[in-house]
């Protein structure tokens, strides 16, 4: 029988403008057709969020949004998906957006075009109150979410993080590589699999993403497991390794091996690729 944890997602949500092009334009002035191009949620925890939702799991976003129009319709459009929305209001009034310049090869160019931070960072009096009926928490990288990695484990609360592009060493990333849980690209890390190791060696377990070479993973015991990508036809690539995420998750949450687990998180990936938004055909943004 499955369950459906509880789970507290800490990091960003944006508005996205996705721009698909042939290929990525050289660095040199001239005029461009996009192939294709819309809008969307944004934002590595908005896109677990939406992906654990979908998959049954109760959760709770807090993250940082503006007060204008466009922080409106993000919130609603989380809502829409069943996602419960706590947000500290940014500084500016504006709510985090991005173009992303896309090709069918996957290749992505993300241009920030506001980075908000909140008017007020989270305090131990939030993680005091968000923390008390809760599974699990998941610790996404932004800078106002880097406490709660450290605020969850005094709370006795599992934490797991997506560390993406992670080379070893970055200083910005290593809050979060304390966590239960880790999940990583290897695209940075040549030594990704003795790194792995070591964290292991600590009693925690460790996801590597490969990509359309498939991912890996390994657990206190030290033995690896090893699983191919799905086939599919891409429609956008966004957020894939953020539904990746969700569905090894609630695989494992509910006792699948670390094997079958890295597969729901491939089967969870395909959805996401197969659809224009974070969770497929879930994840548009509401217009205002």
């Amino acid at each position: 029988m499955t369950t459906s944890p509880r789970v507290l997602v800490v990091g960003p949500a944006s508005a996205n403008e996705i721009i698909h092009l042939a290929a990525l334009p050289d660095p040199v002035p001239g005029t461009h057709f996009a192939e294709r191009s819309w809008s969307t949620l944004g934002g590595t925890s908005a896109g677990k969020a939406l992906n654990l939702a979908a998959l049954g799991a109760r959760v709770t976003l807090l993250t940082v949004l503006g007060i204008d129009d466009v922080g409106a319709r993000v919130r609603g459009s989380l809502e829409a998906a069943g996602v419960r929305v706590v947000a500290r209001p940014s500084r500016s009034g504006r709510c985090e957006r991005h173009v992303n310049l896309m090709t069918d090869a996957g290749e992505r160019v993300s241009i920030y075009t506001h980075l908000p931070s909140p008017a007020e960072p989270w305090t131990t009096r939030d993680a005091d109150e968000h923390l008390f009926d809760v599974d699990l928490v998941v610790v996404d990288l932004s800078e106002a979410s880097a406490p709660w990695v450290a605020w969850a484990r005094d709370a006795g609360v599992p934490t797991w993080s997506d560390l993406h592009d992670y080379d070893g060493a970055s200083a910005f990333h290593e809050p979060f590589s304390h966590a239960d849980h880790l999940q990583l690209s290897s695209e940075r890390m040549p030594d990704w699999r003795a790194y792995a190791e070591r964290v292991a060696a600590d009693g925690r377990t460790v996801v590597v993403t490969h990509g359309a070479d498939g991912s890996s993973a390994v657990g206190p015991d030290g033995a690896w497991v090893d699983a191919e990508a799905q086939d599919v036809e891409v429609v956008d690539a966004n957020g894939a390794g953020d539904a990746f995420f969700a569905g090894f998750f609630v695989a494992r949450w509910n006792g699948s091996d670390l094997r079958a687990s890295l597969d729901a998180g491939a089967a969870r990936a395909v959805v996401c690729l197969s659809g224009p938004h974070l969770a497929g055909e879930v994840g548009g943004l509401h217009e205002g």
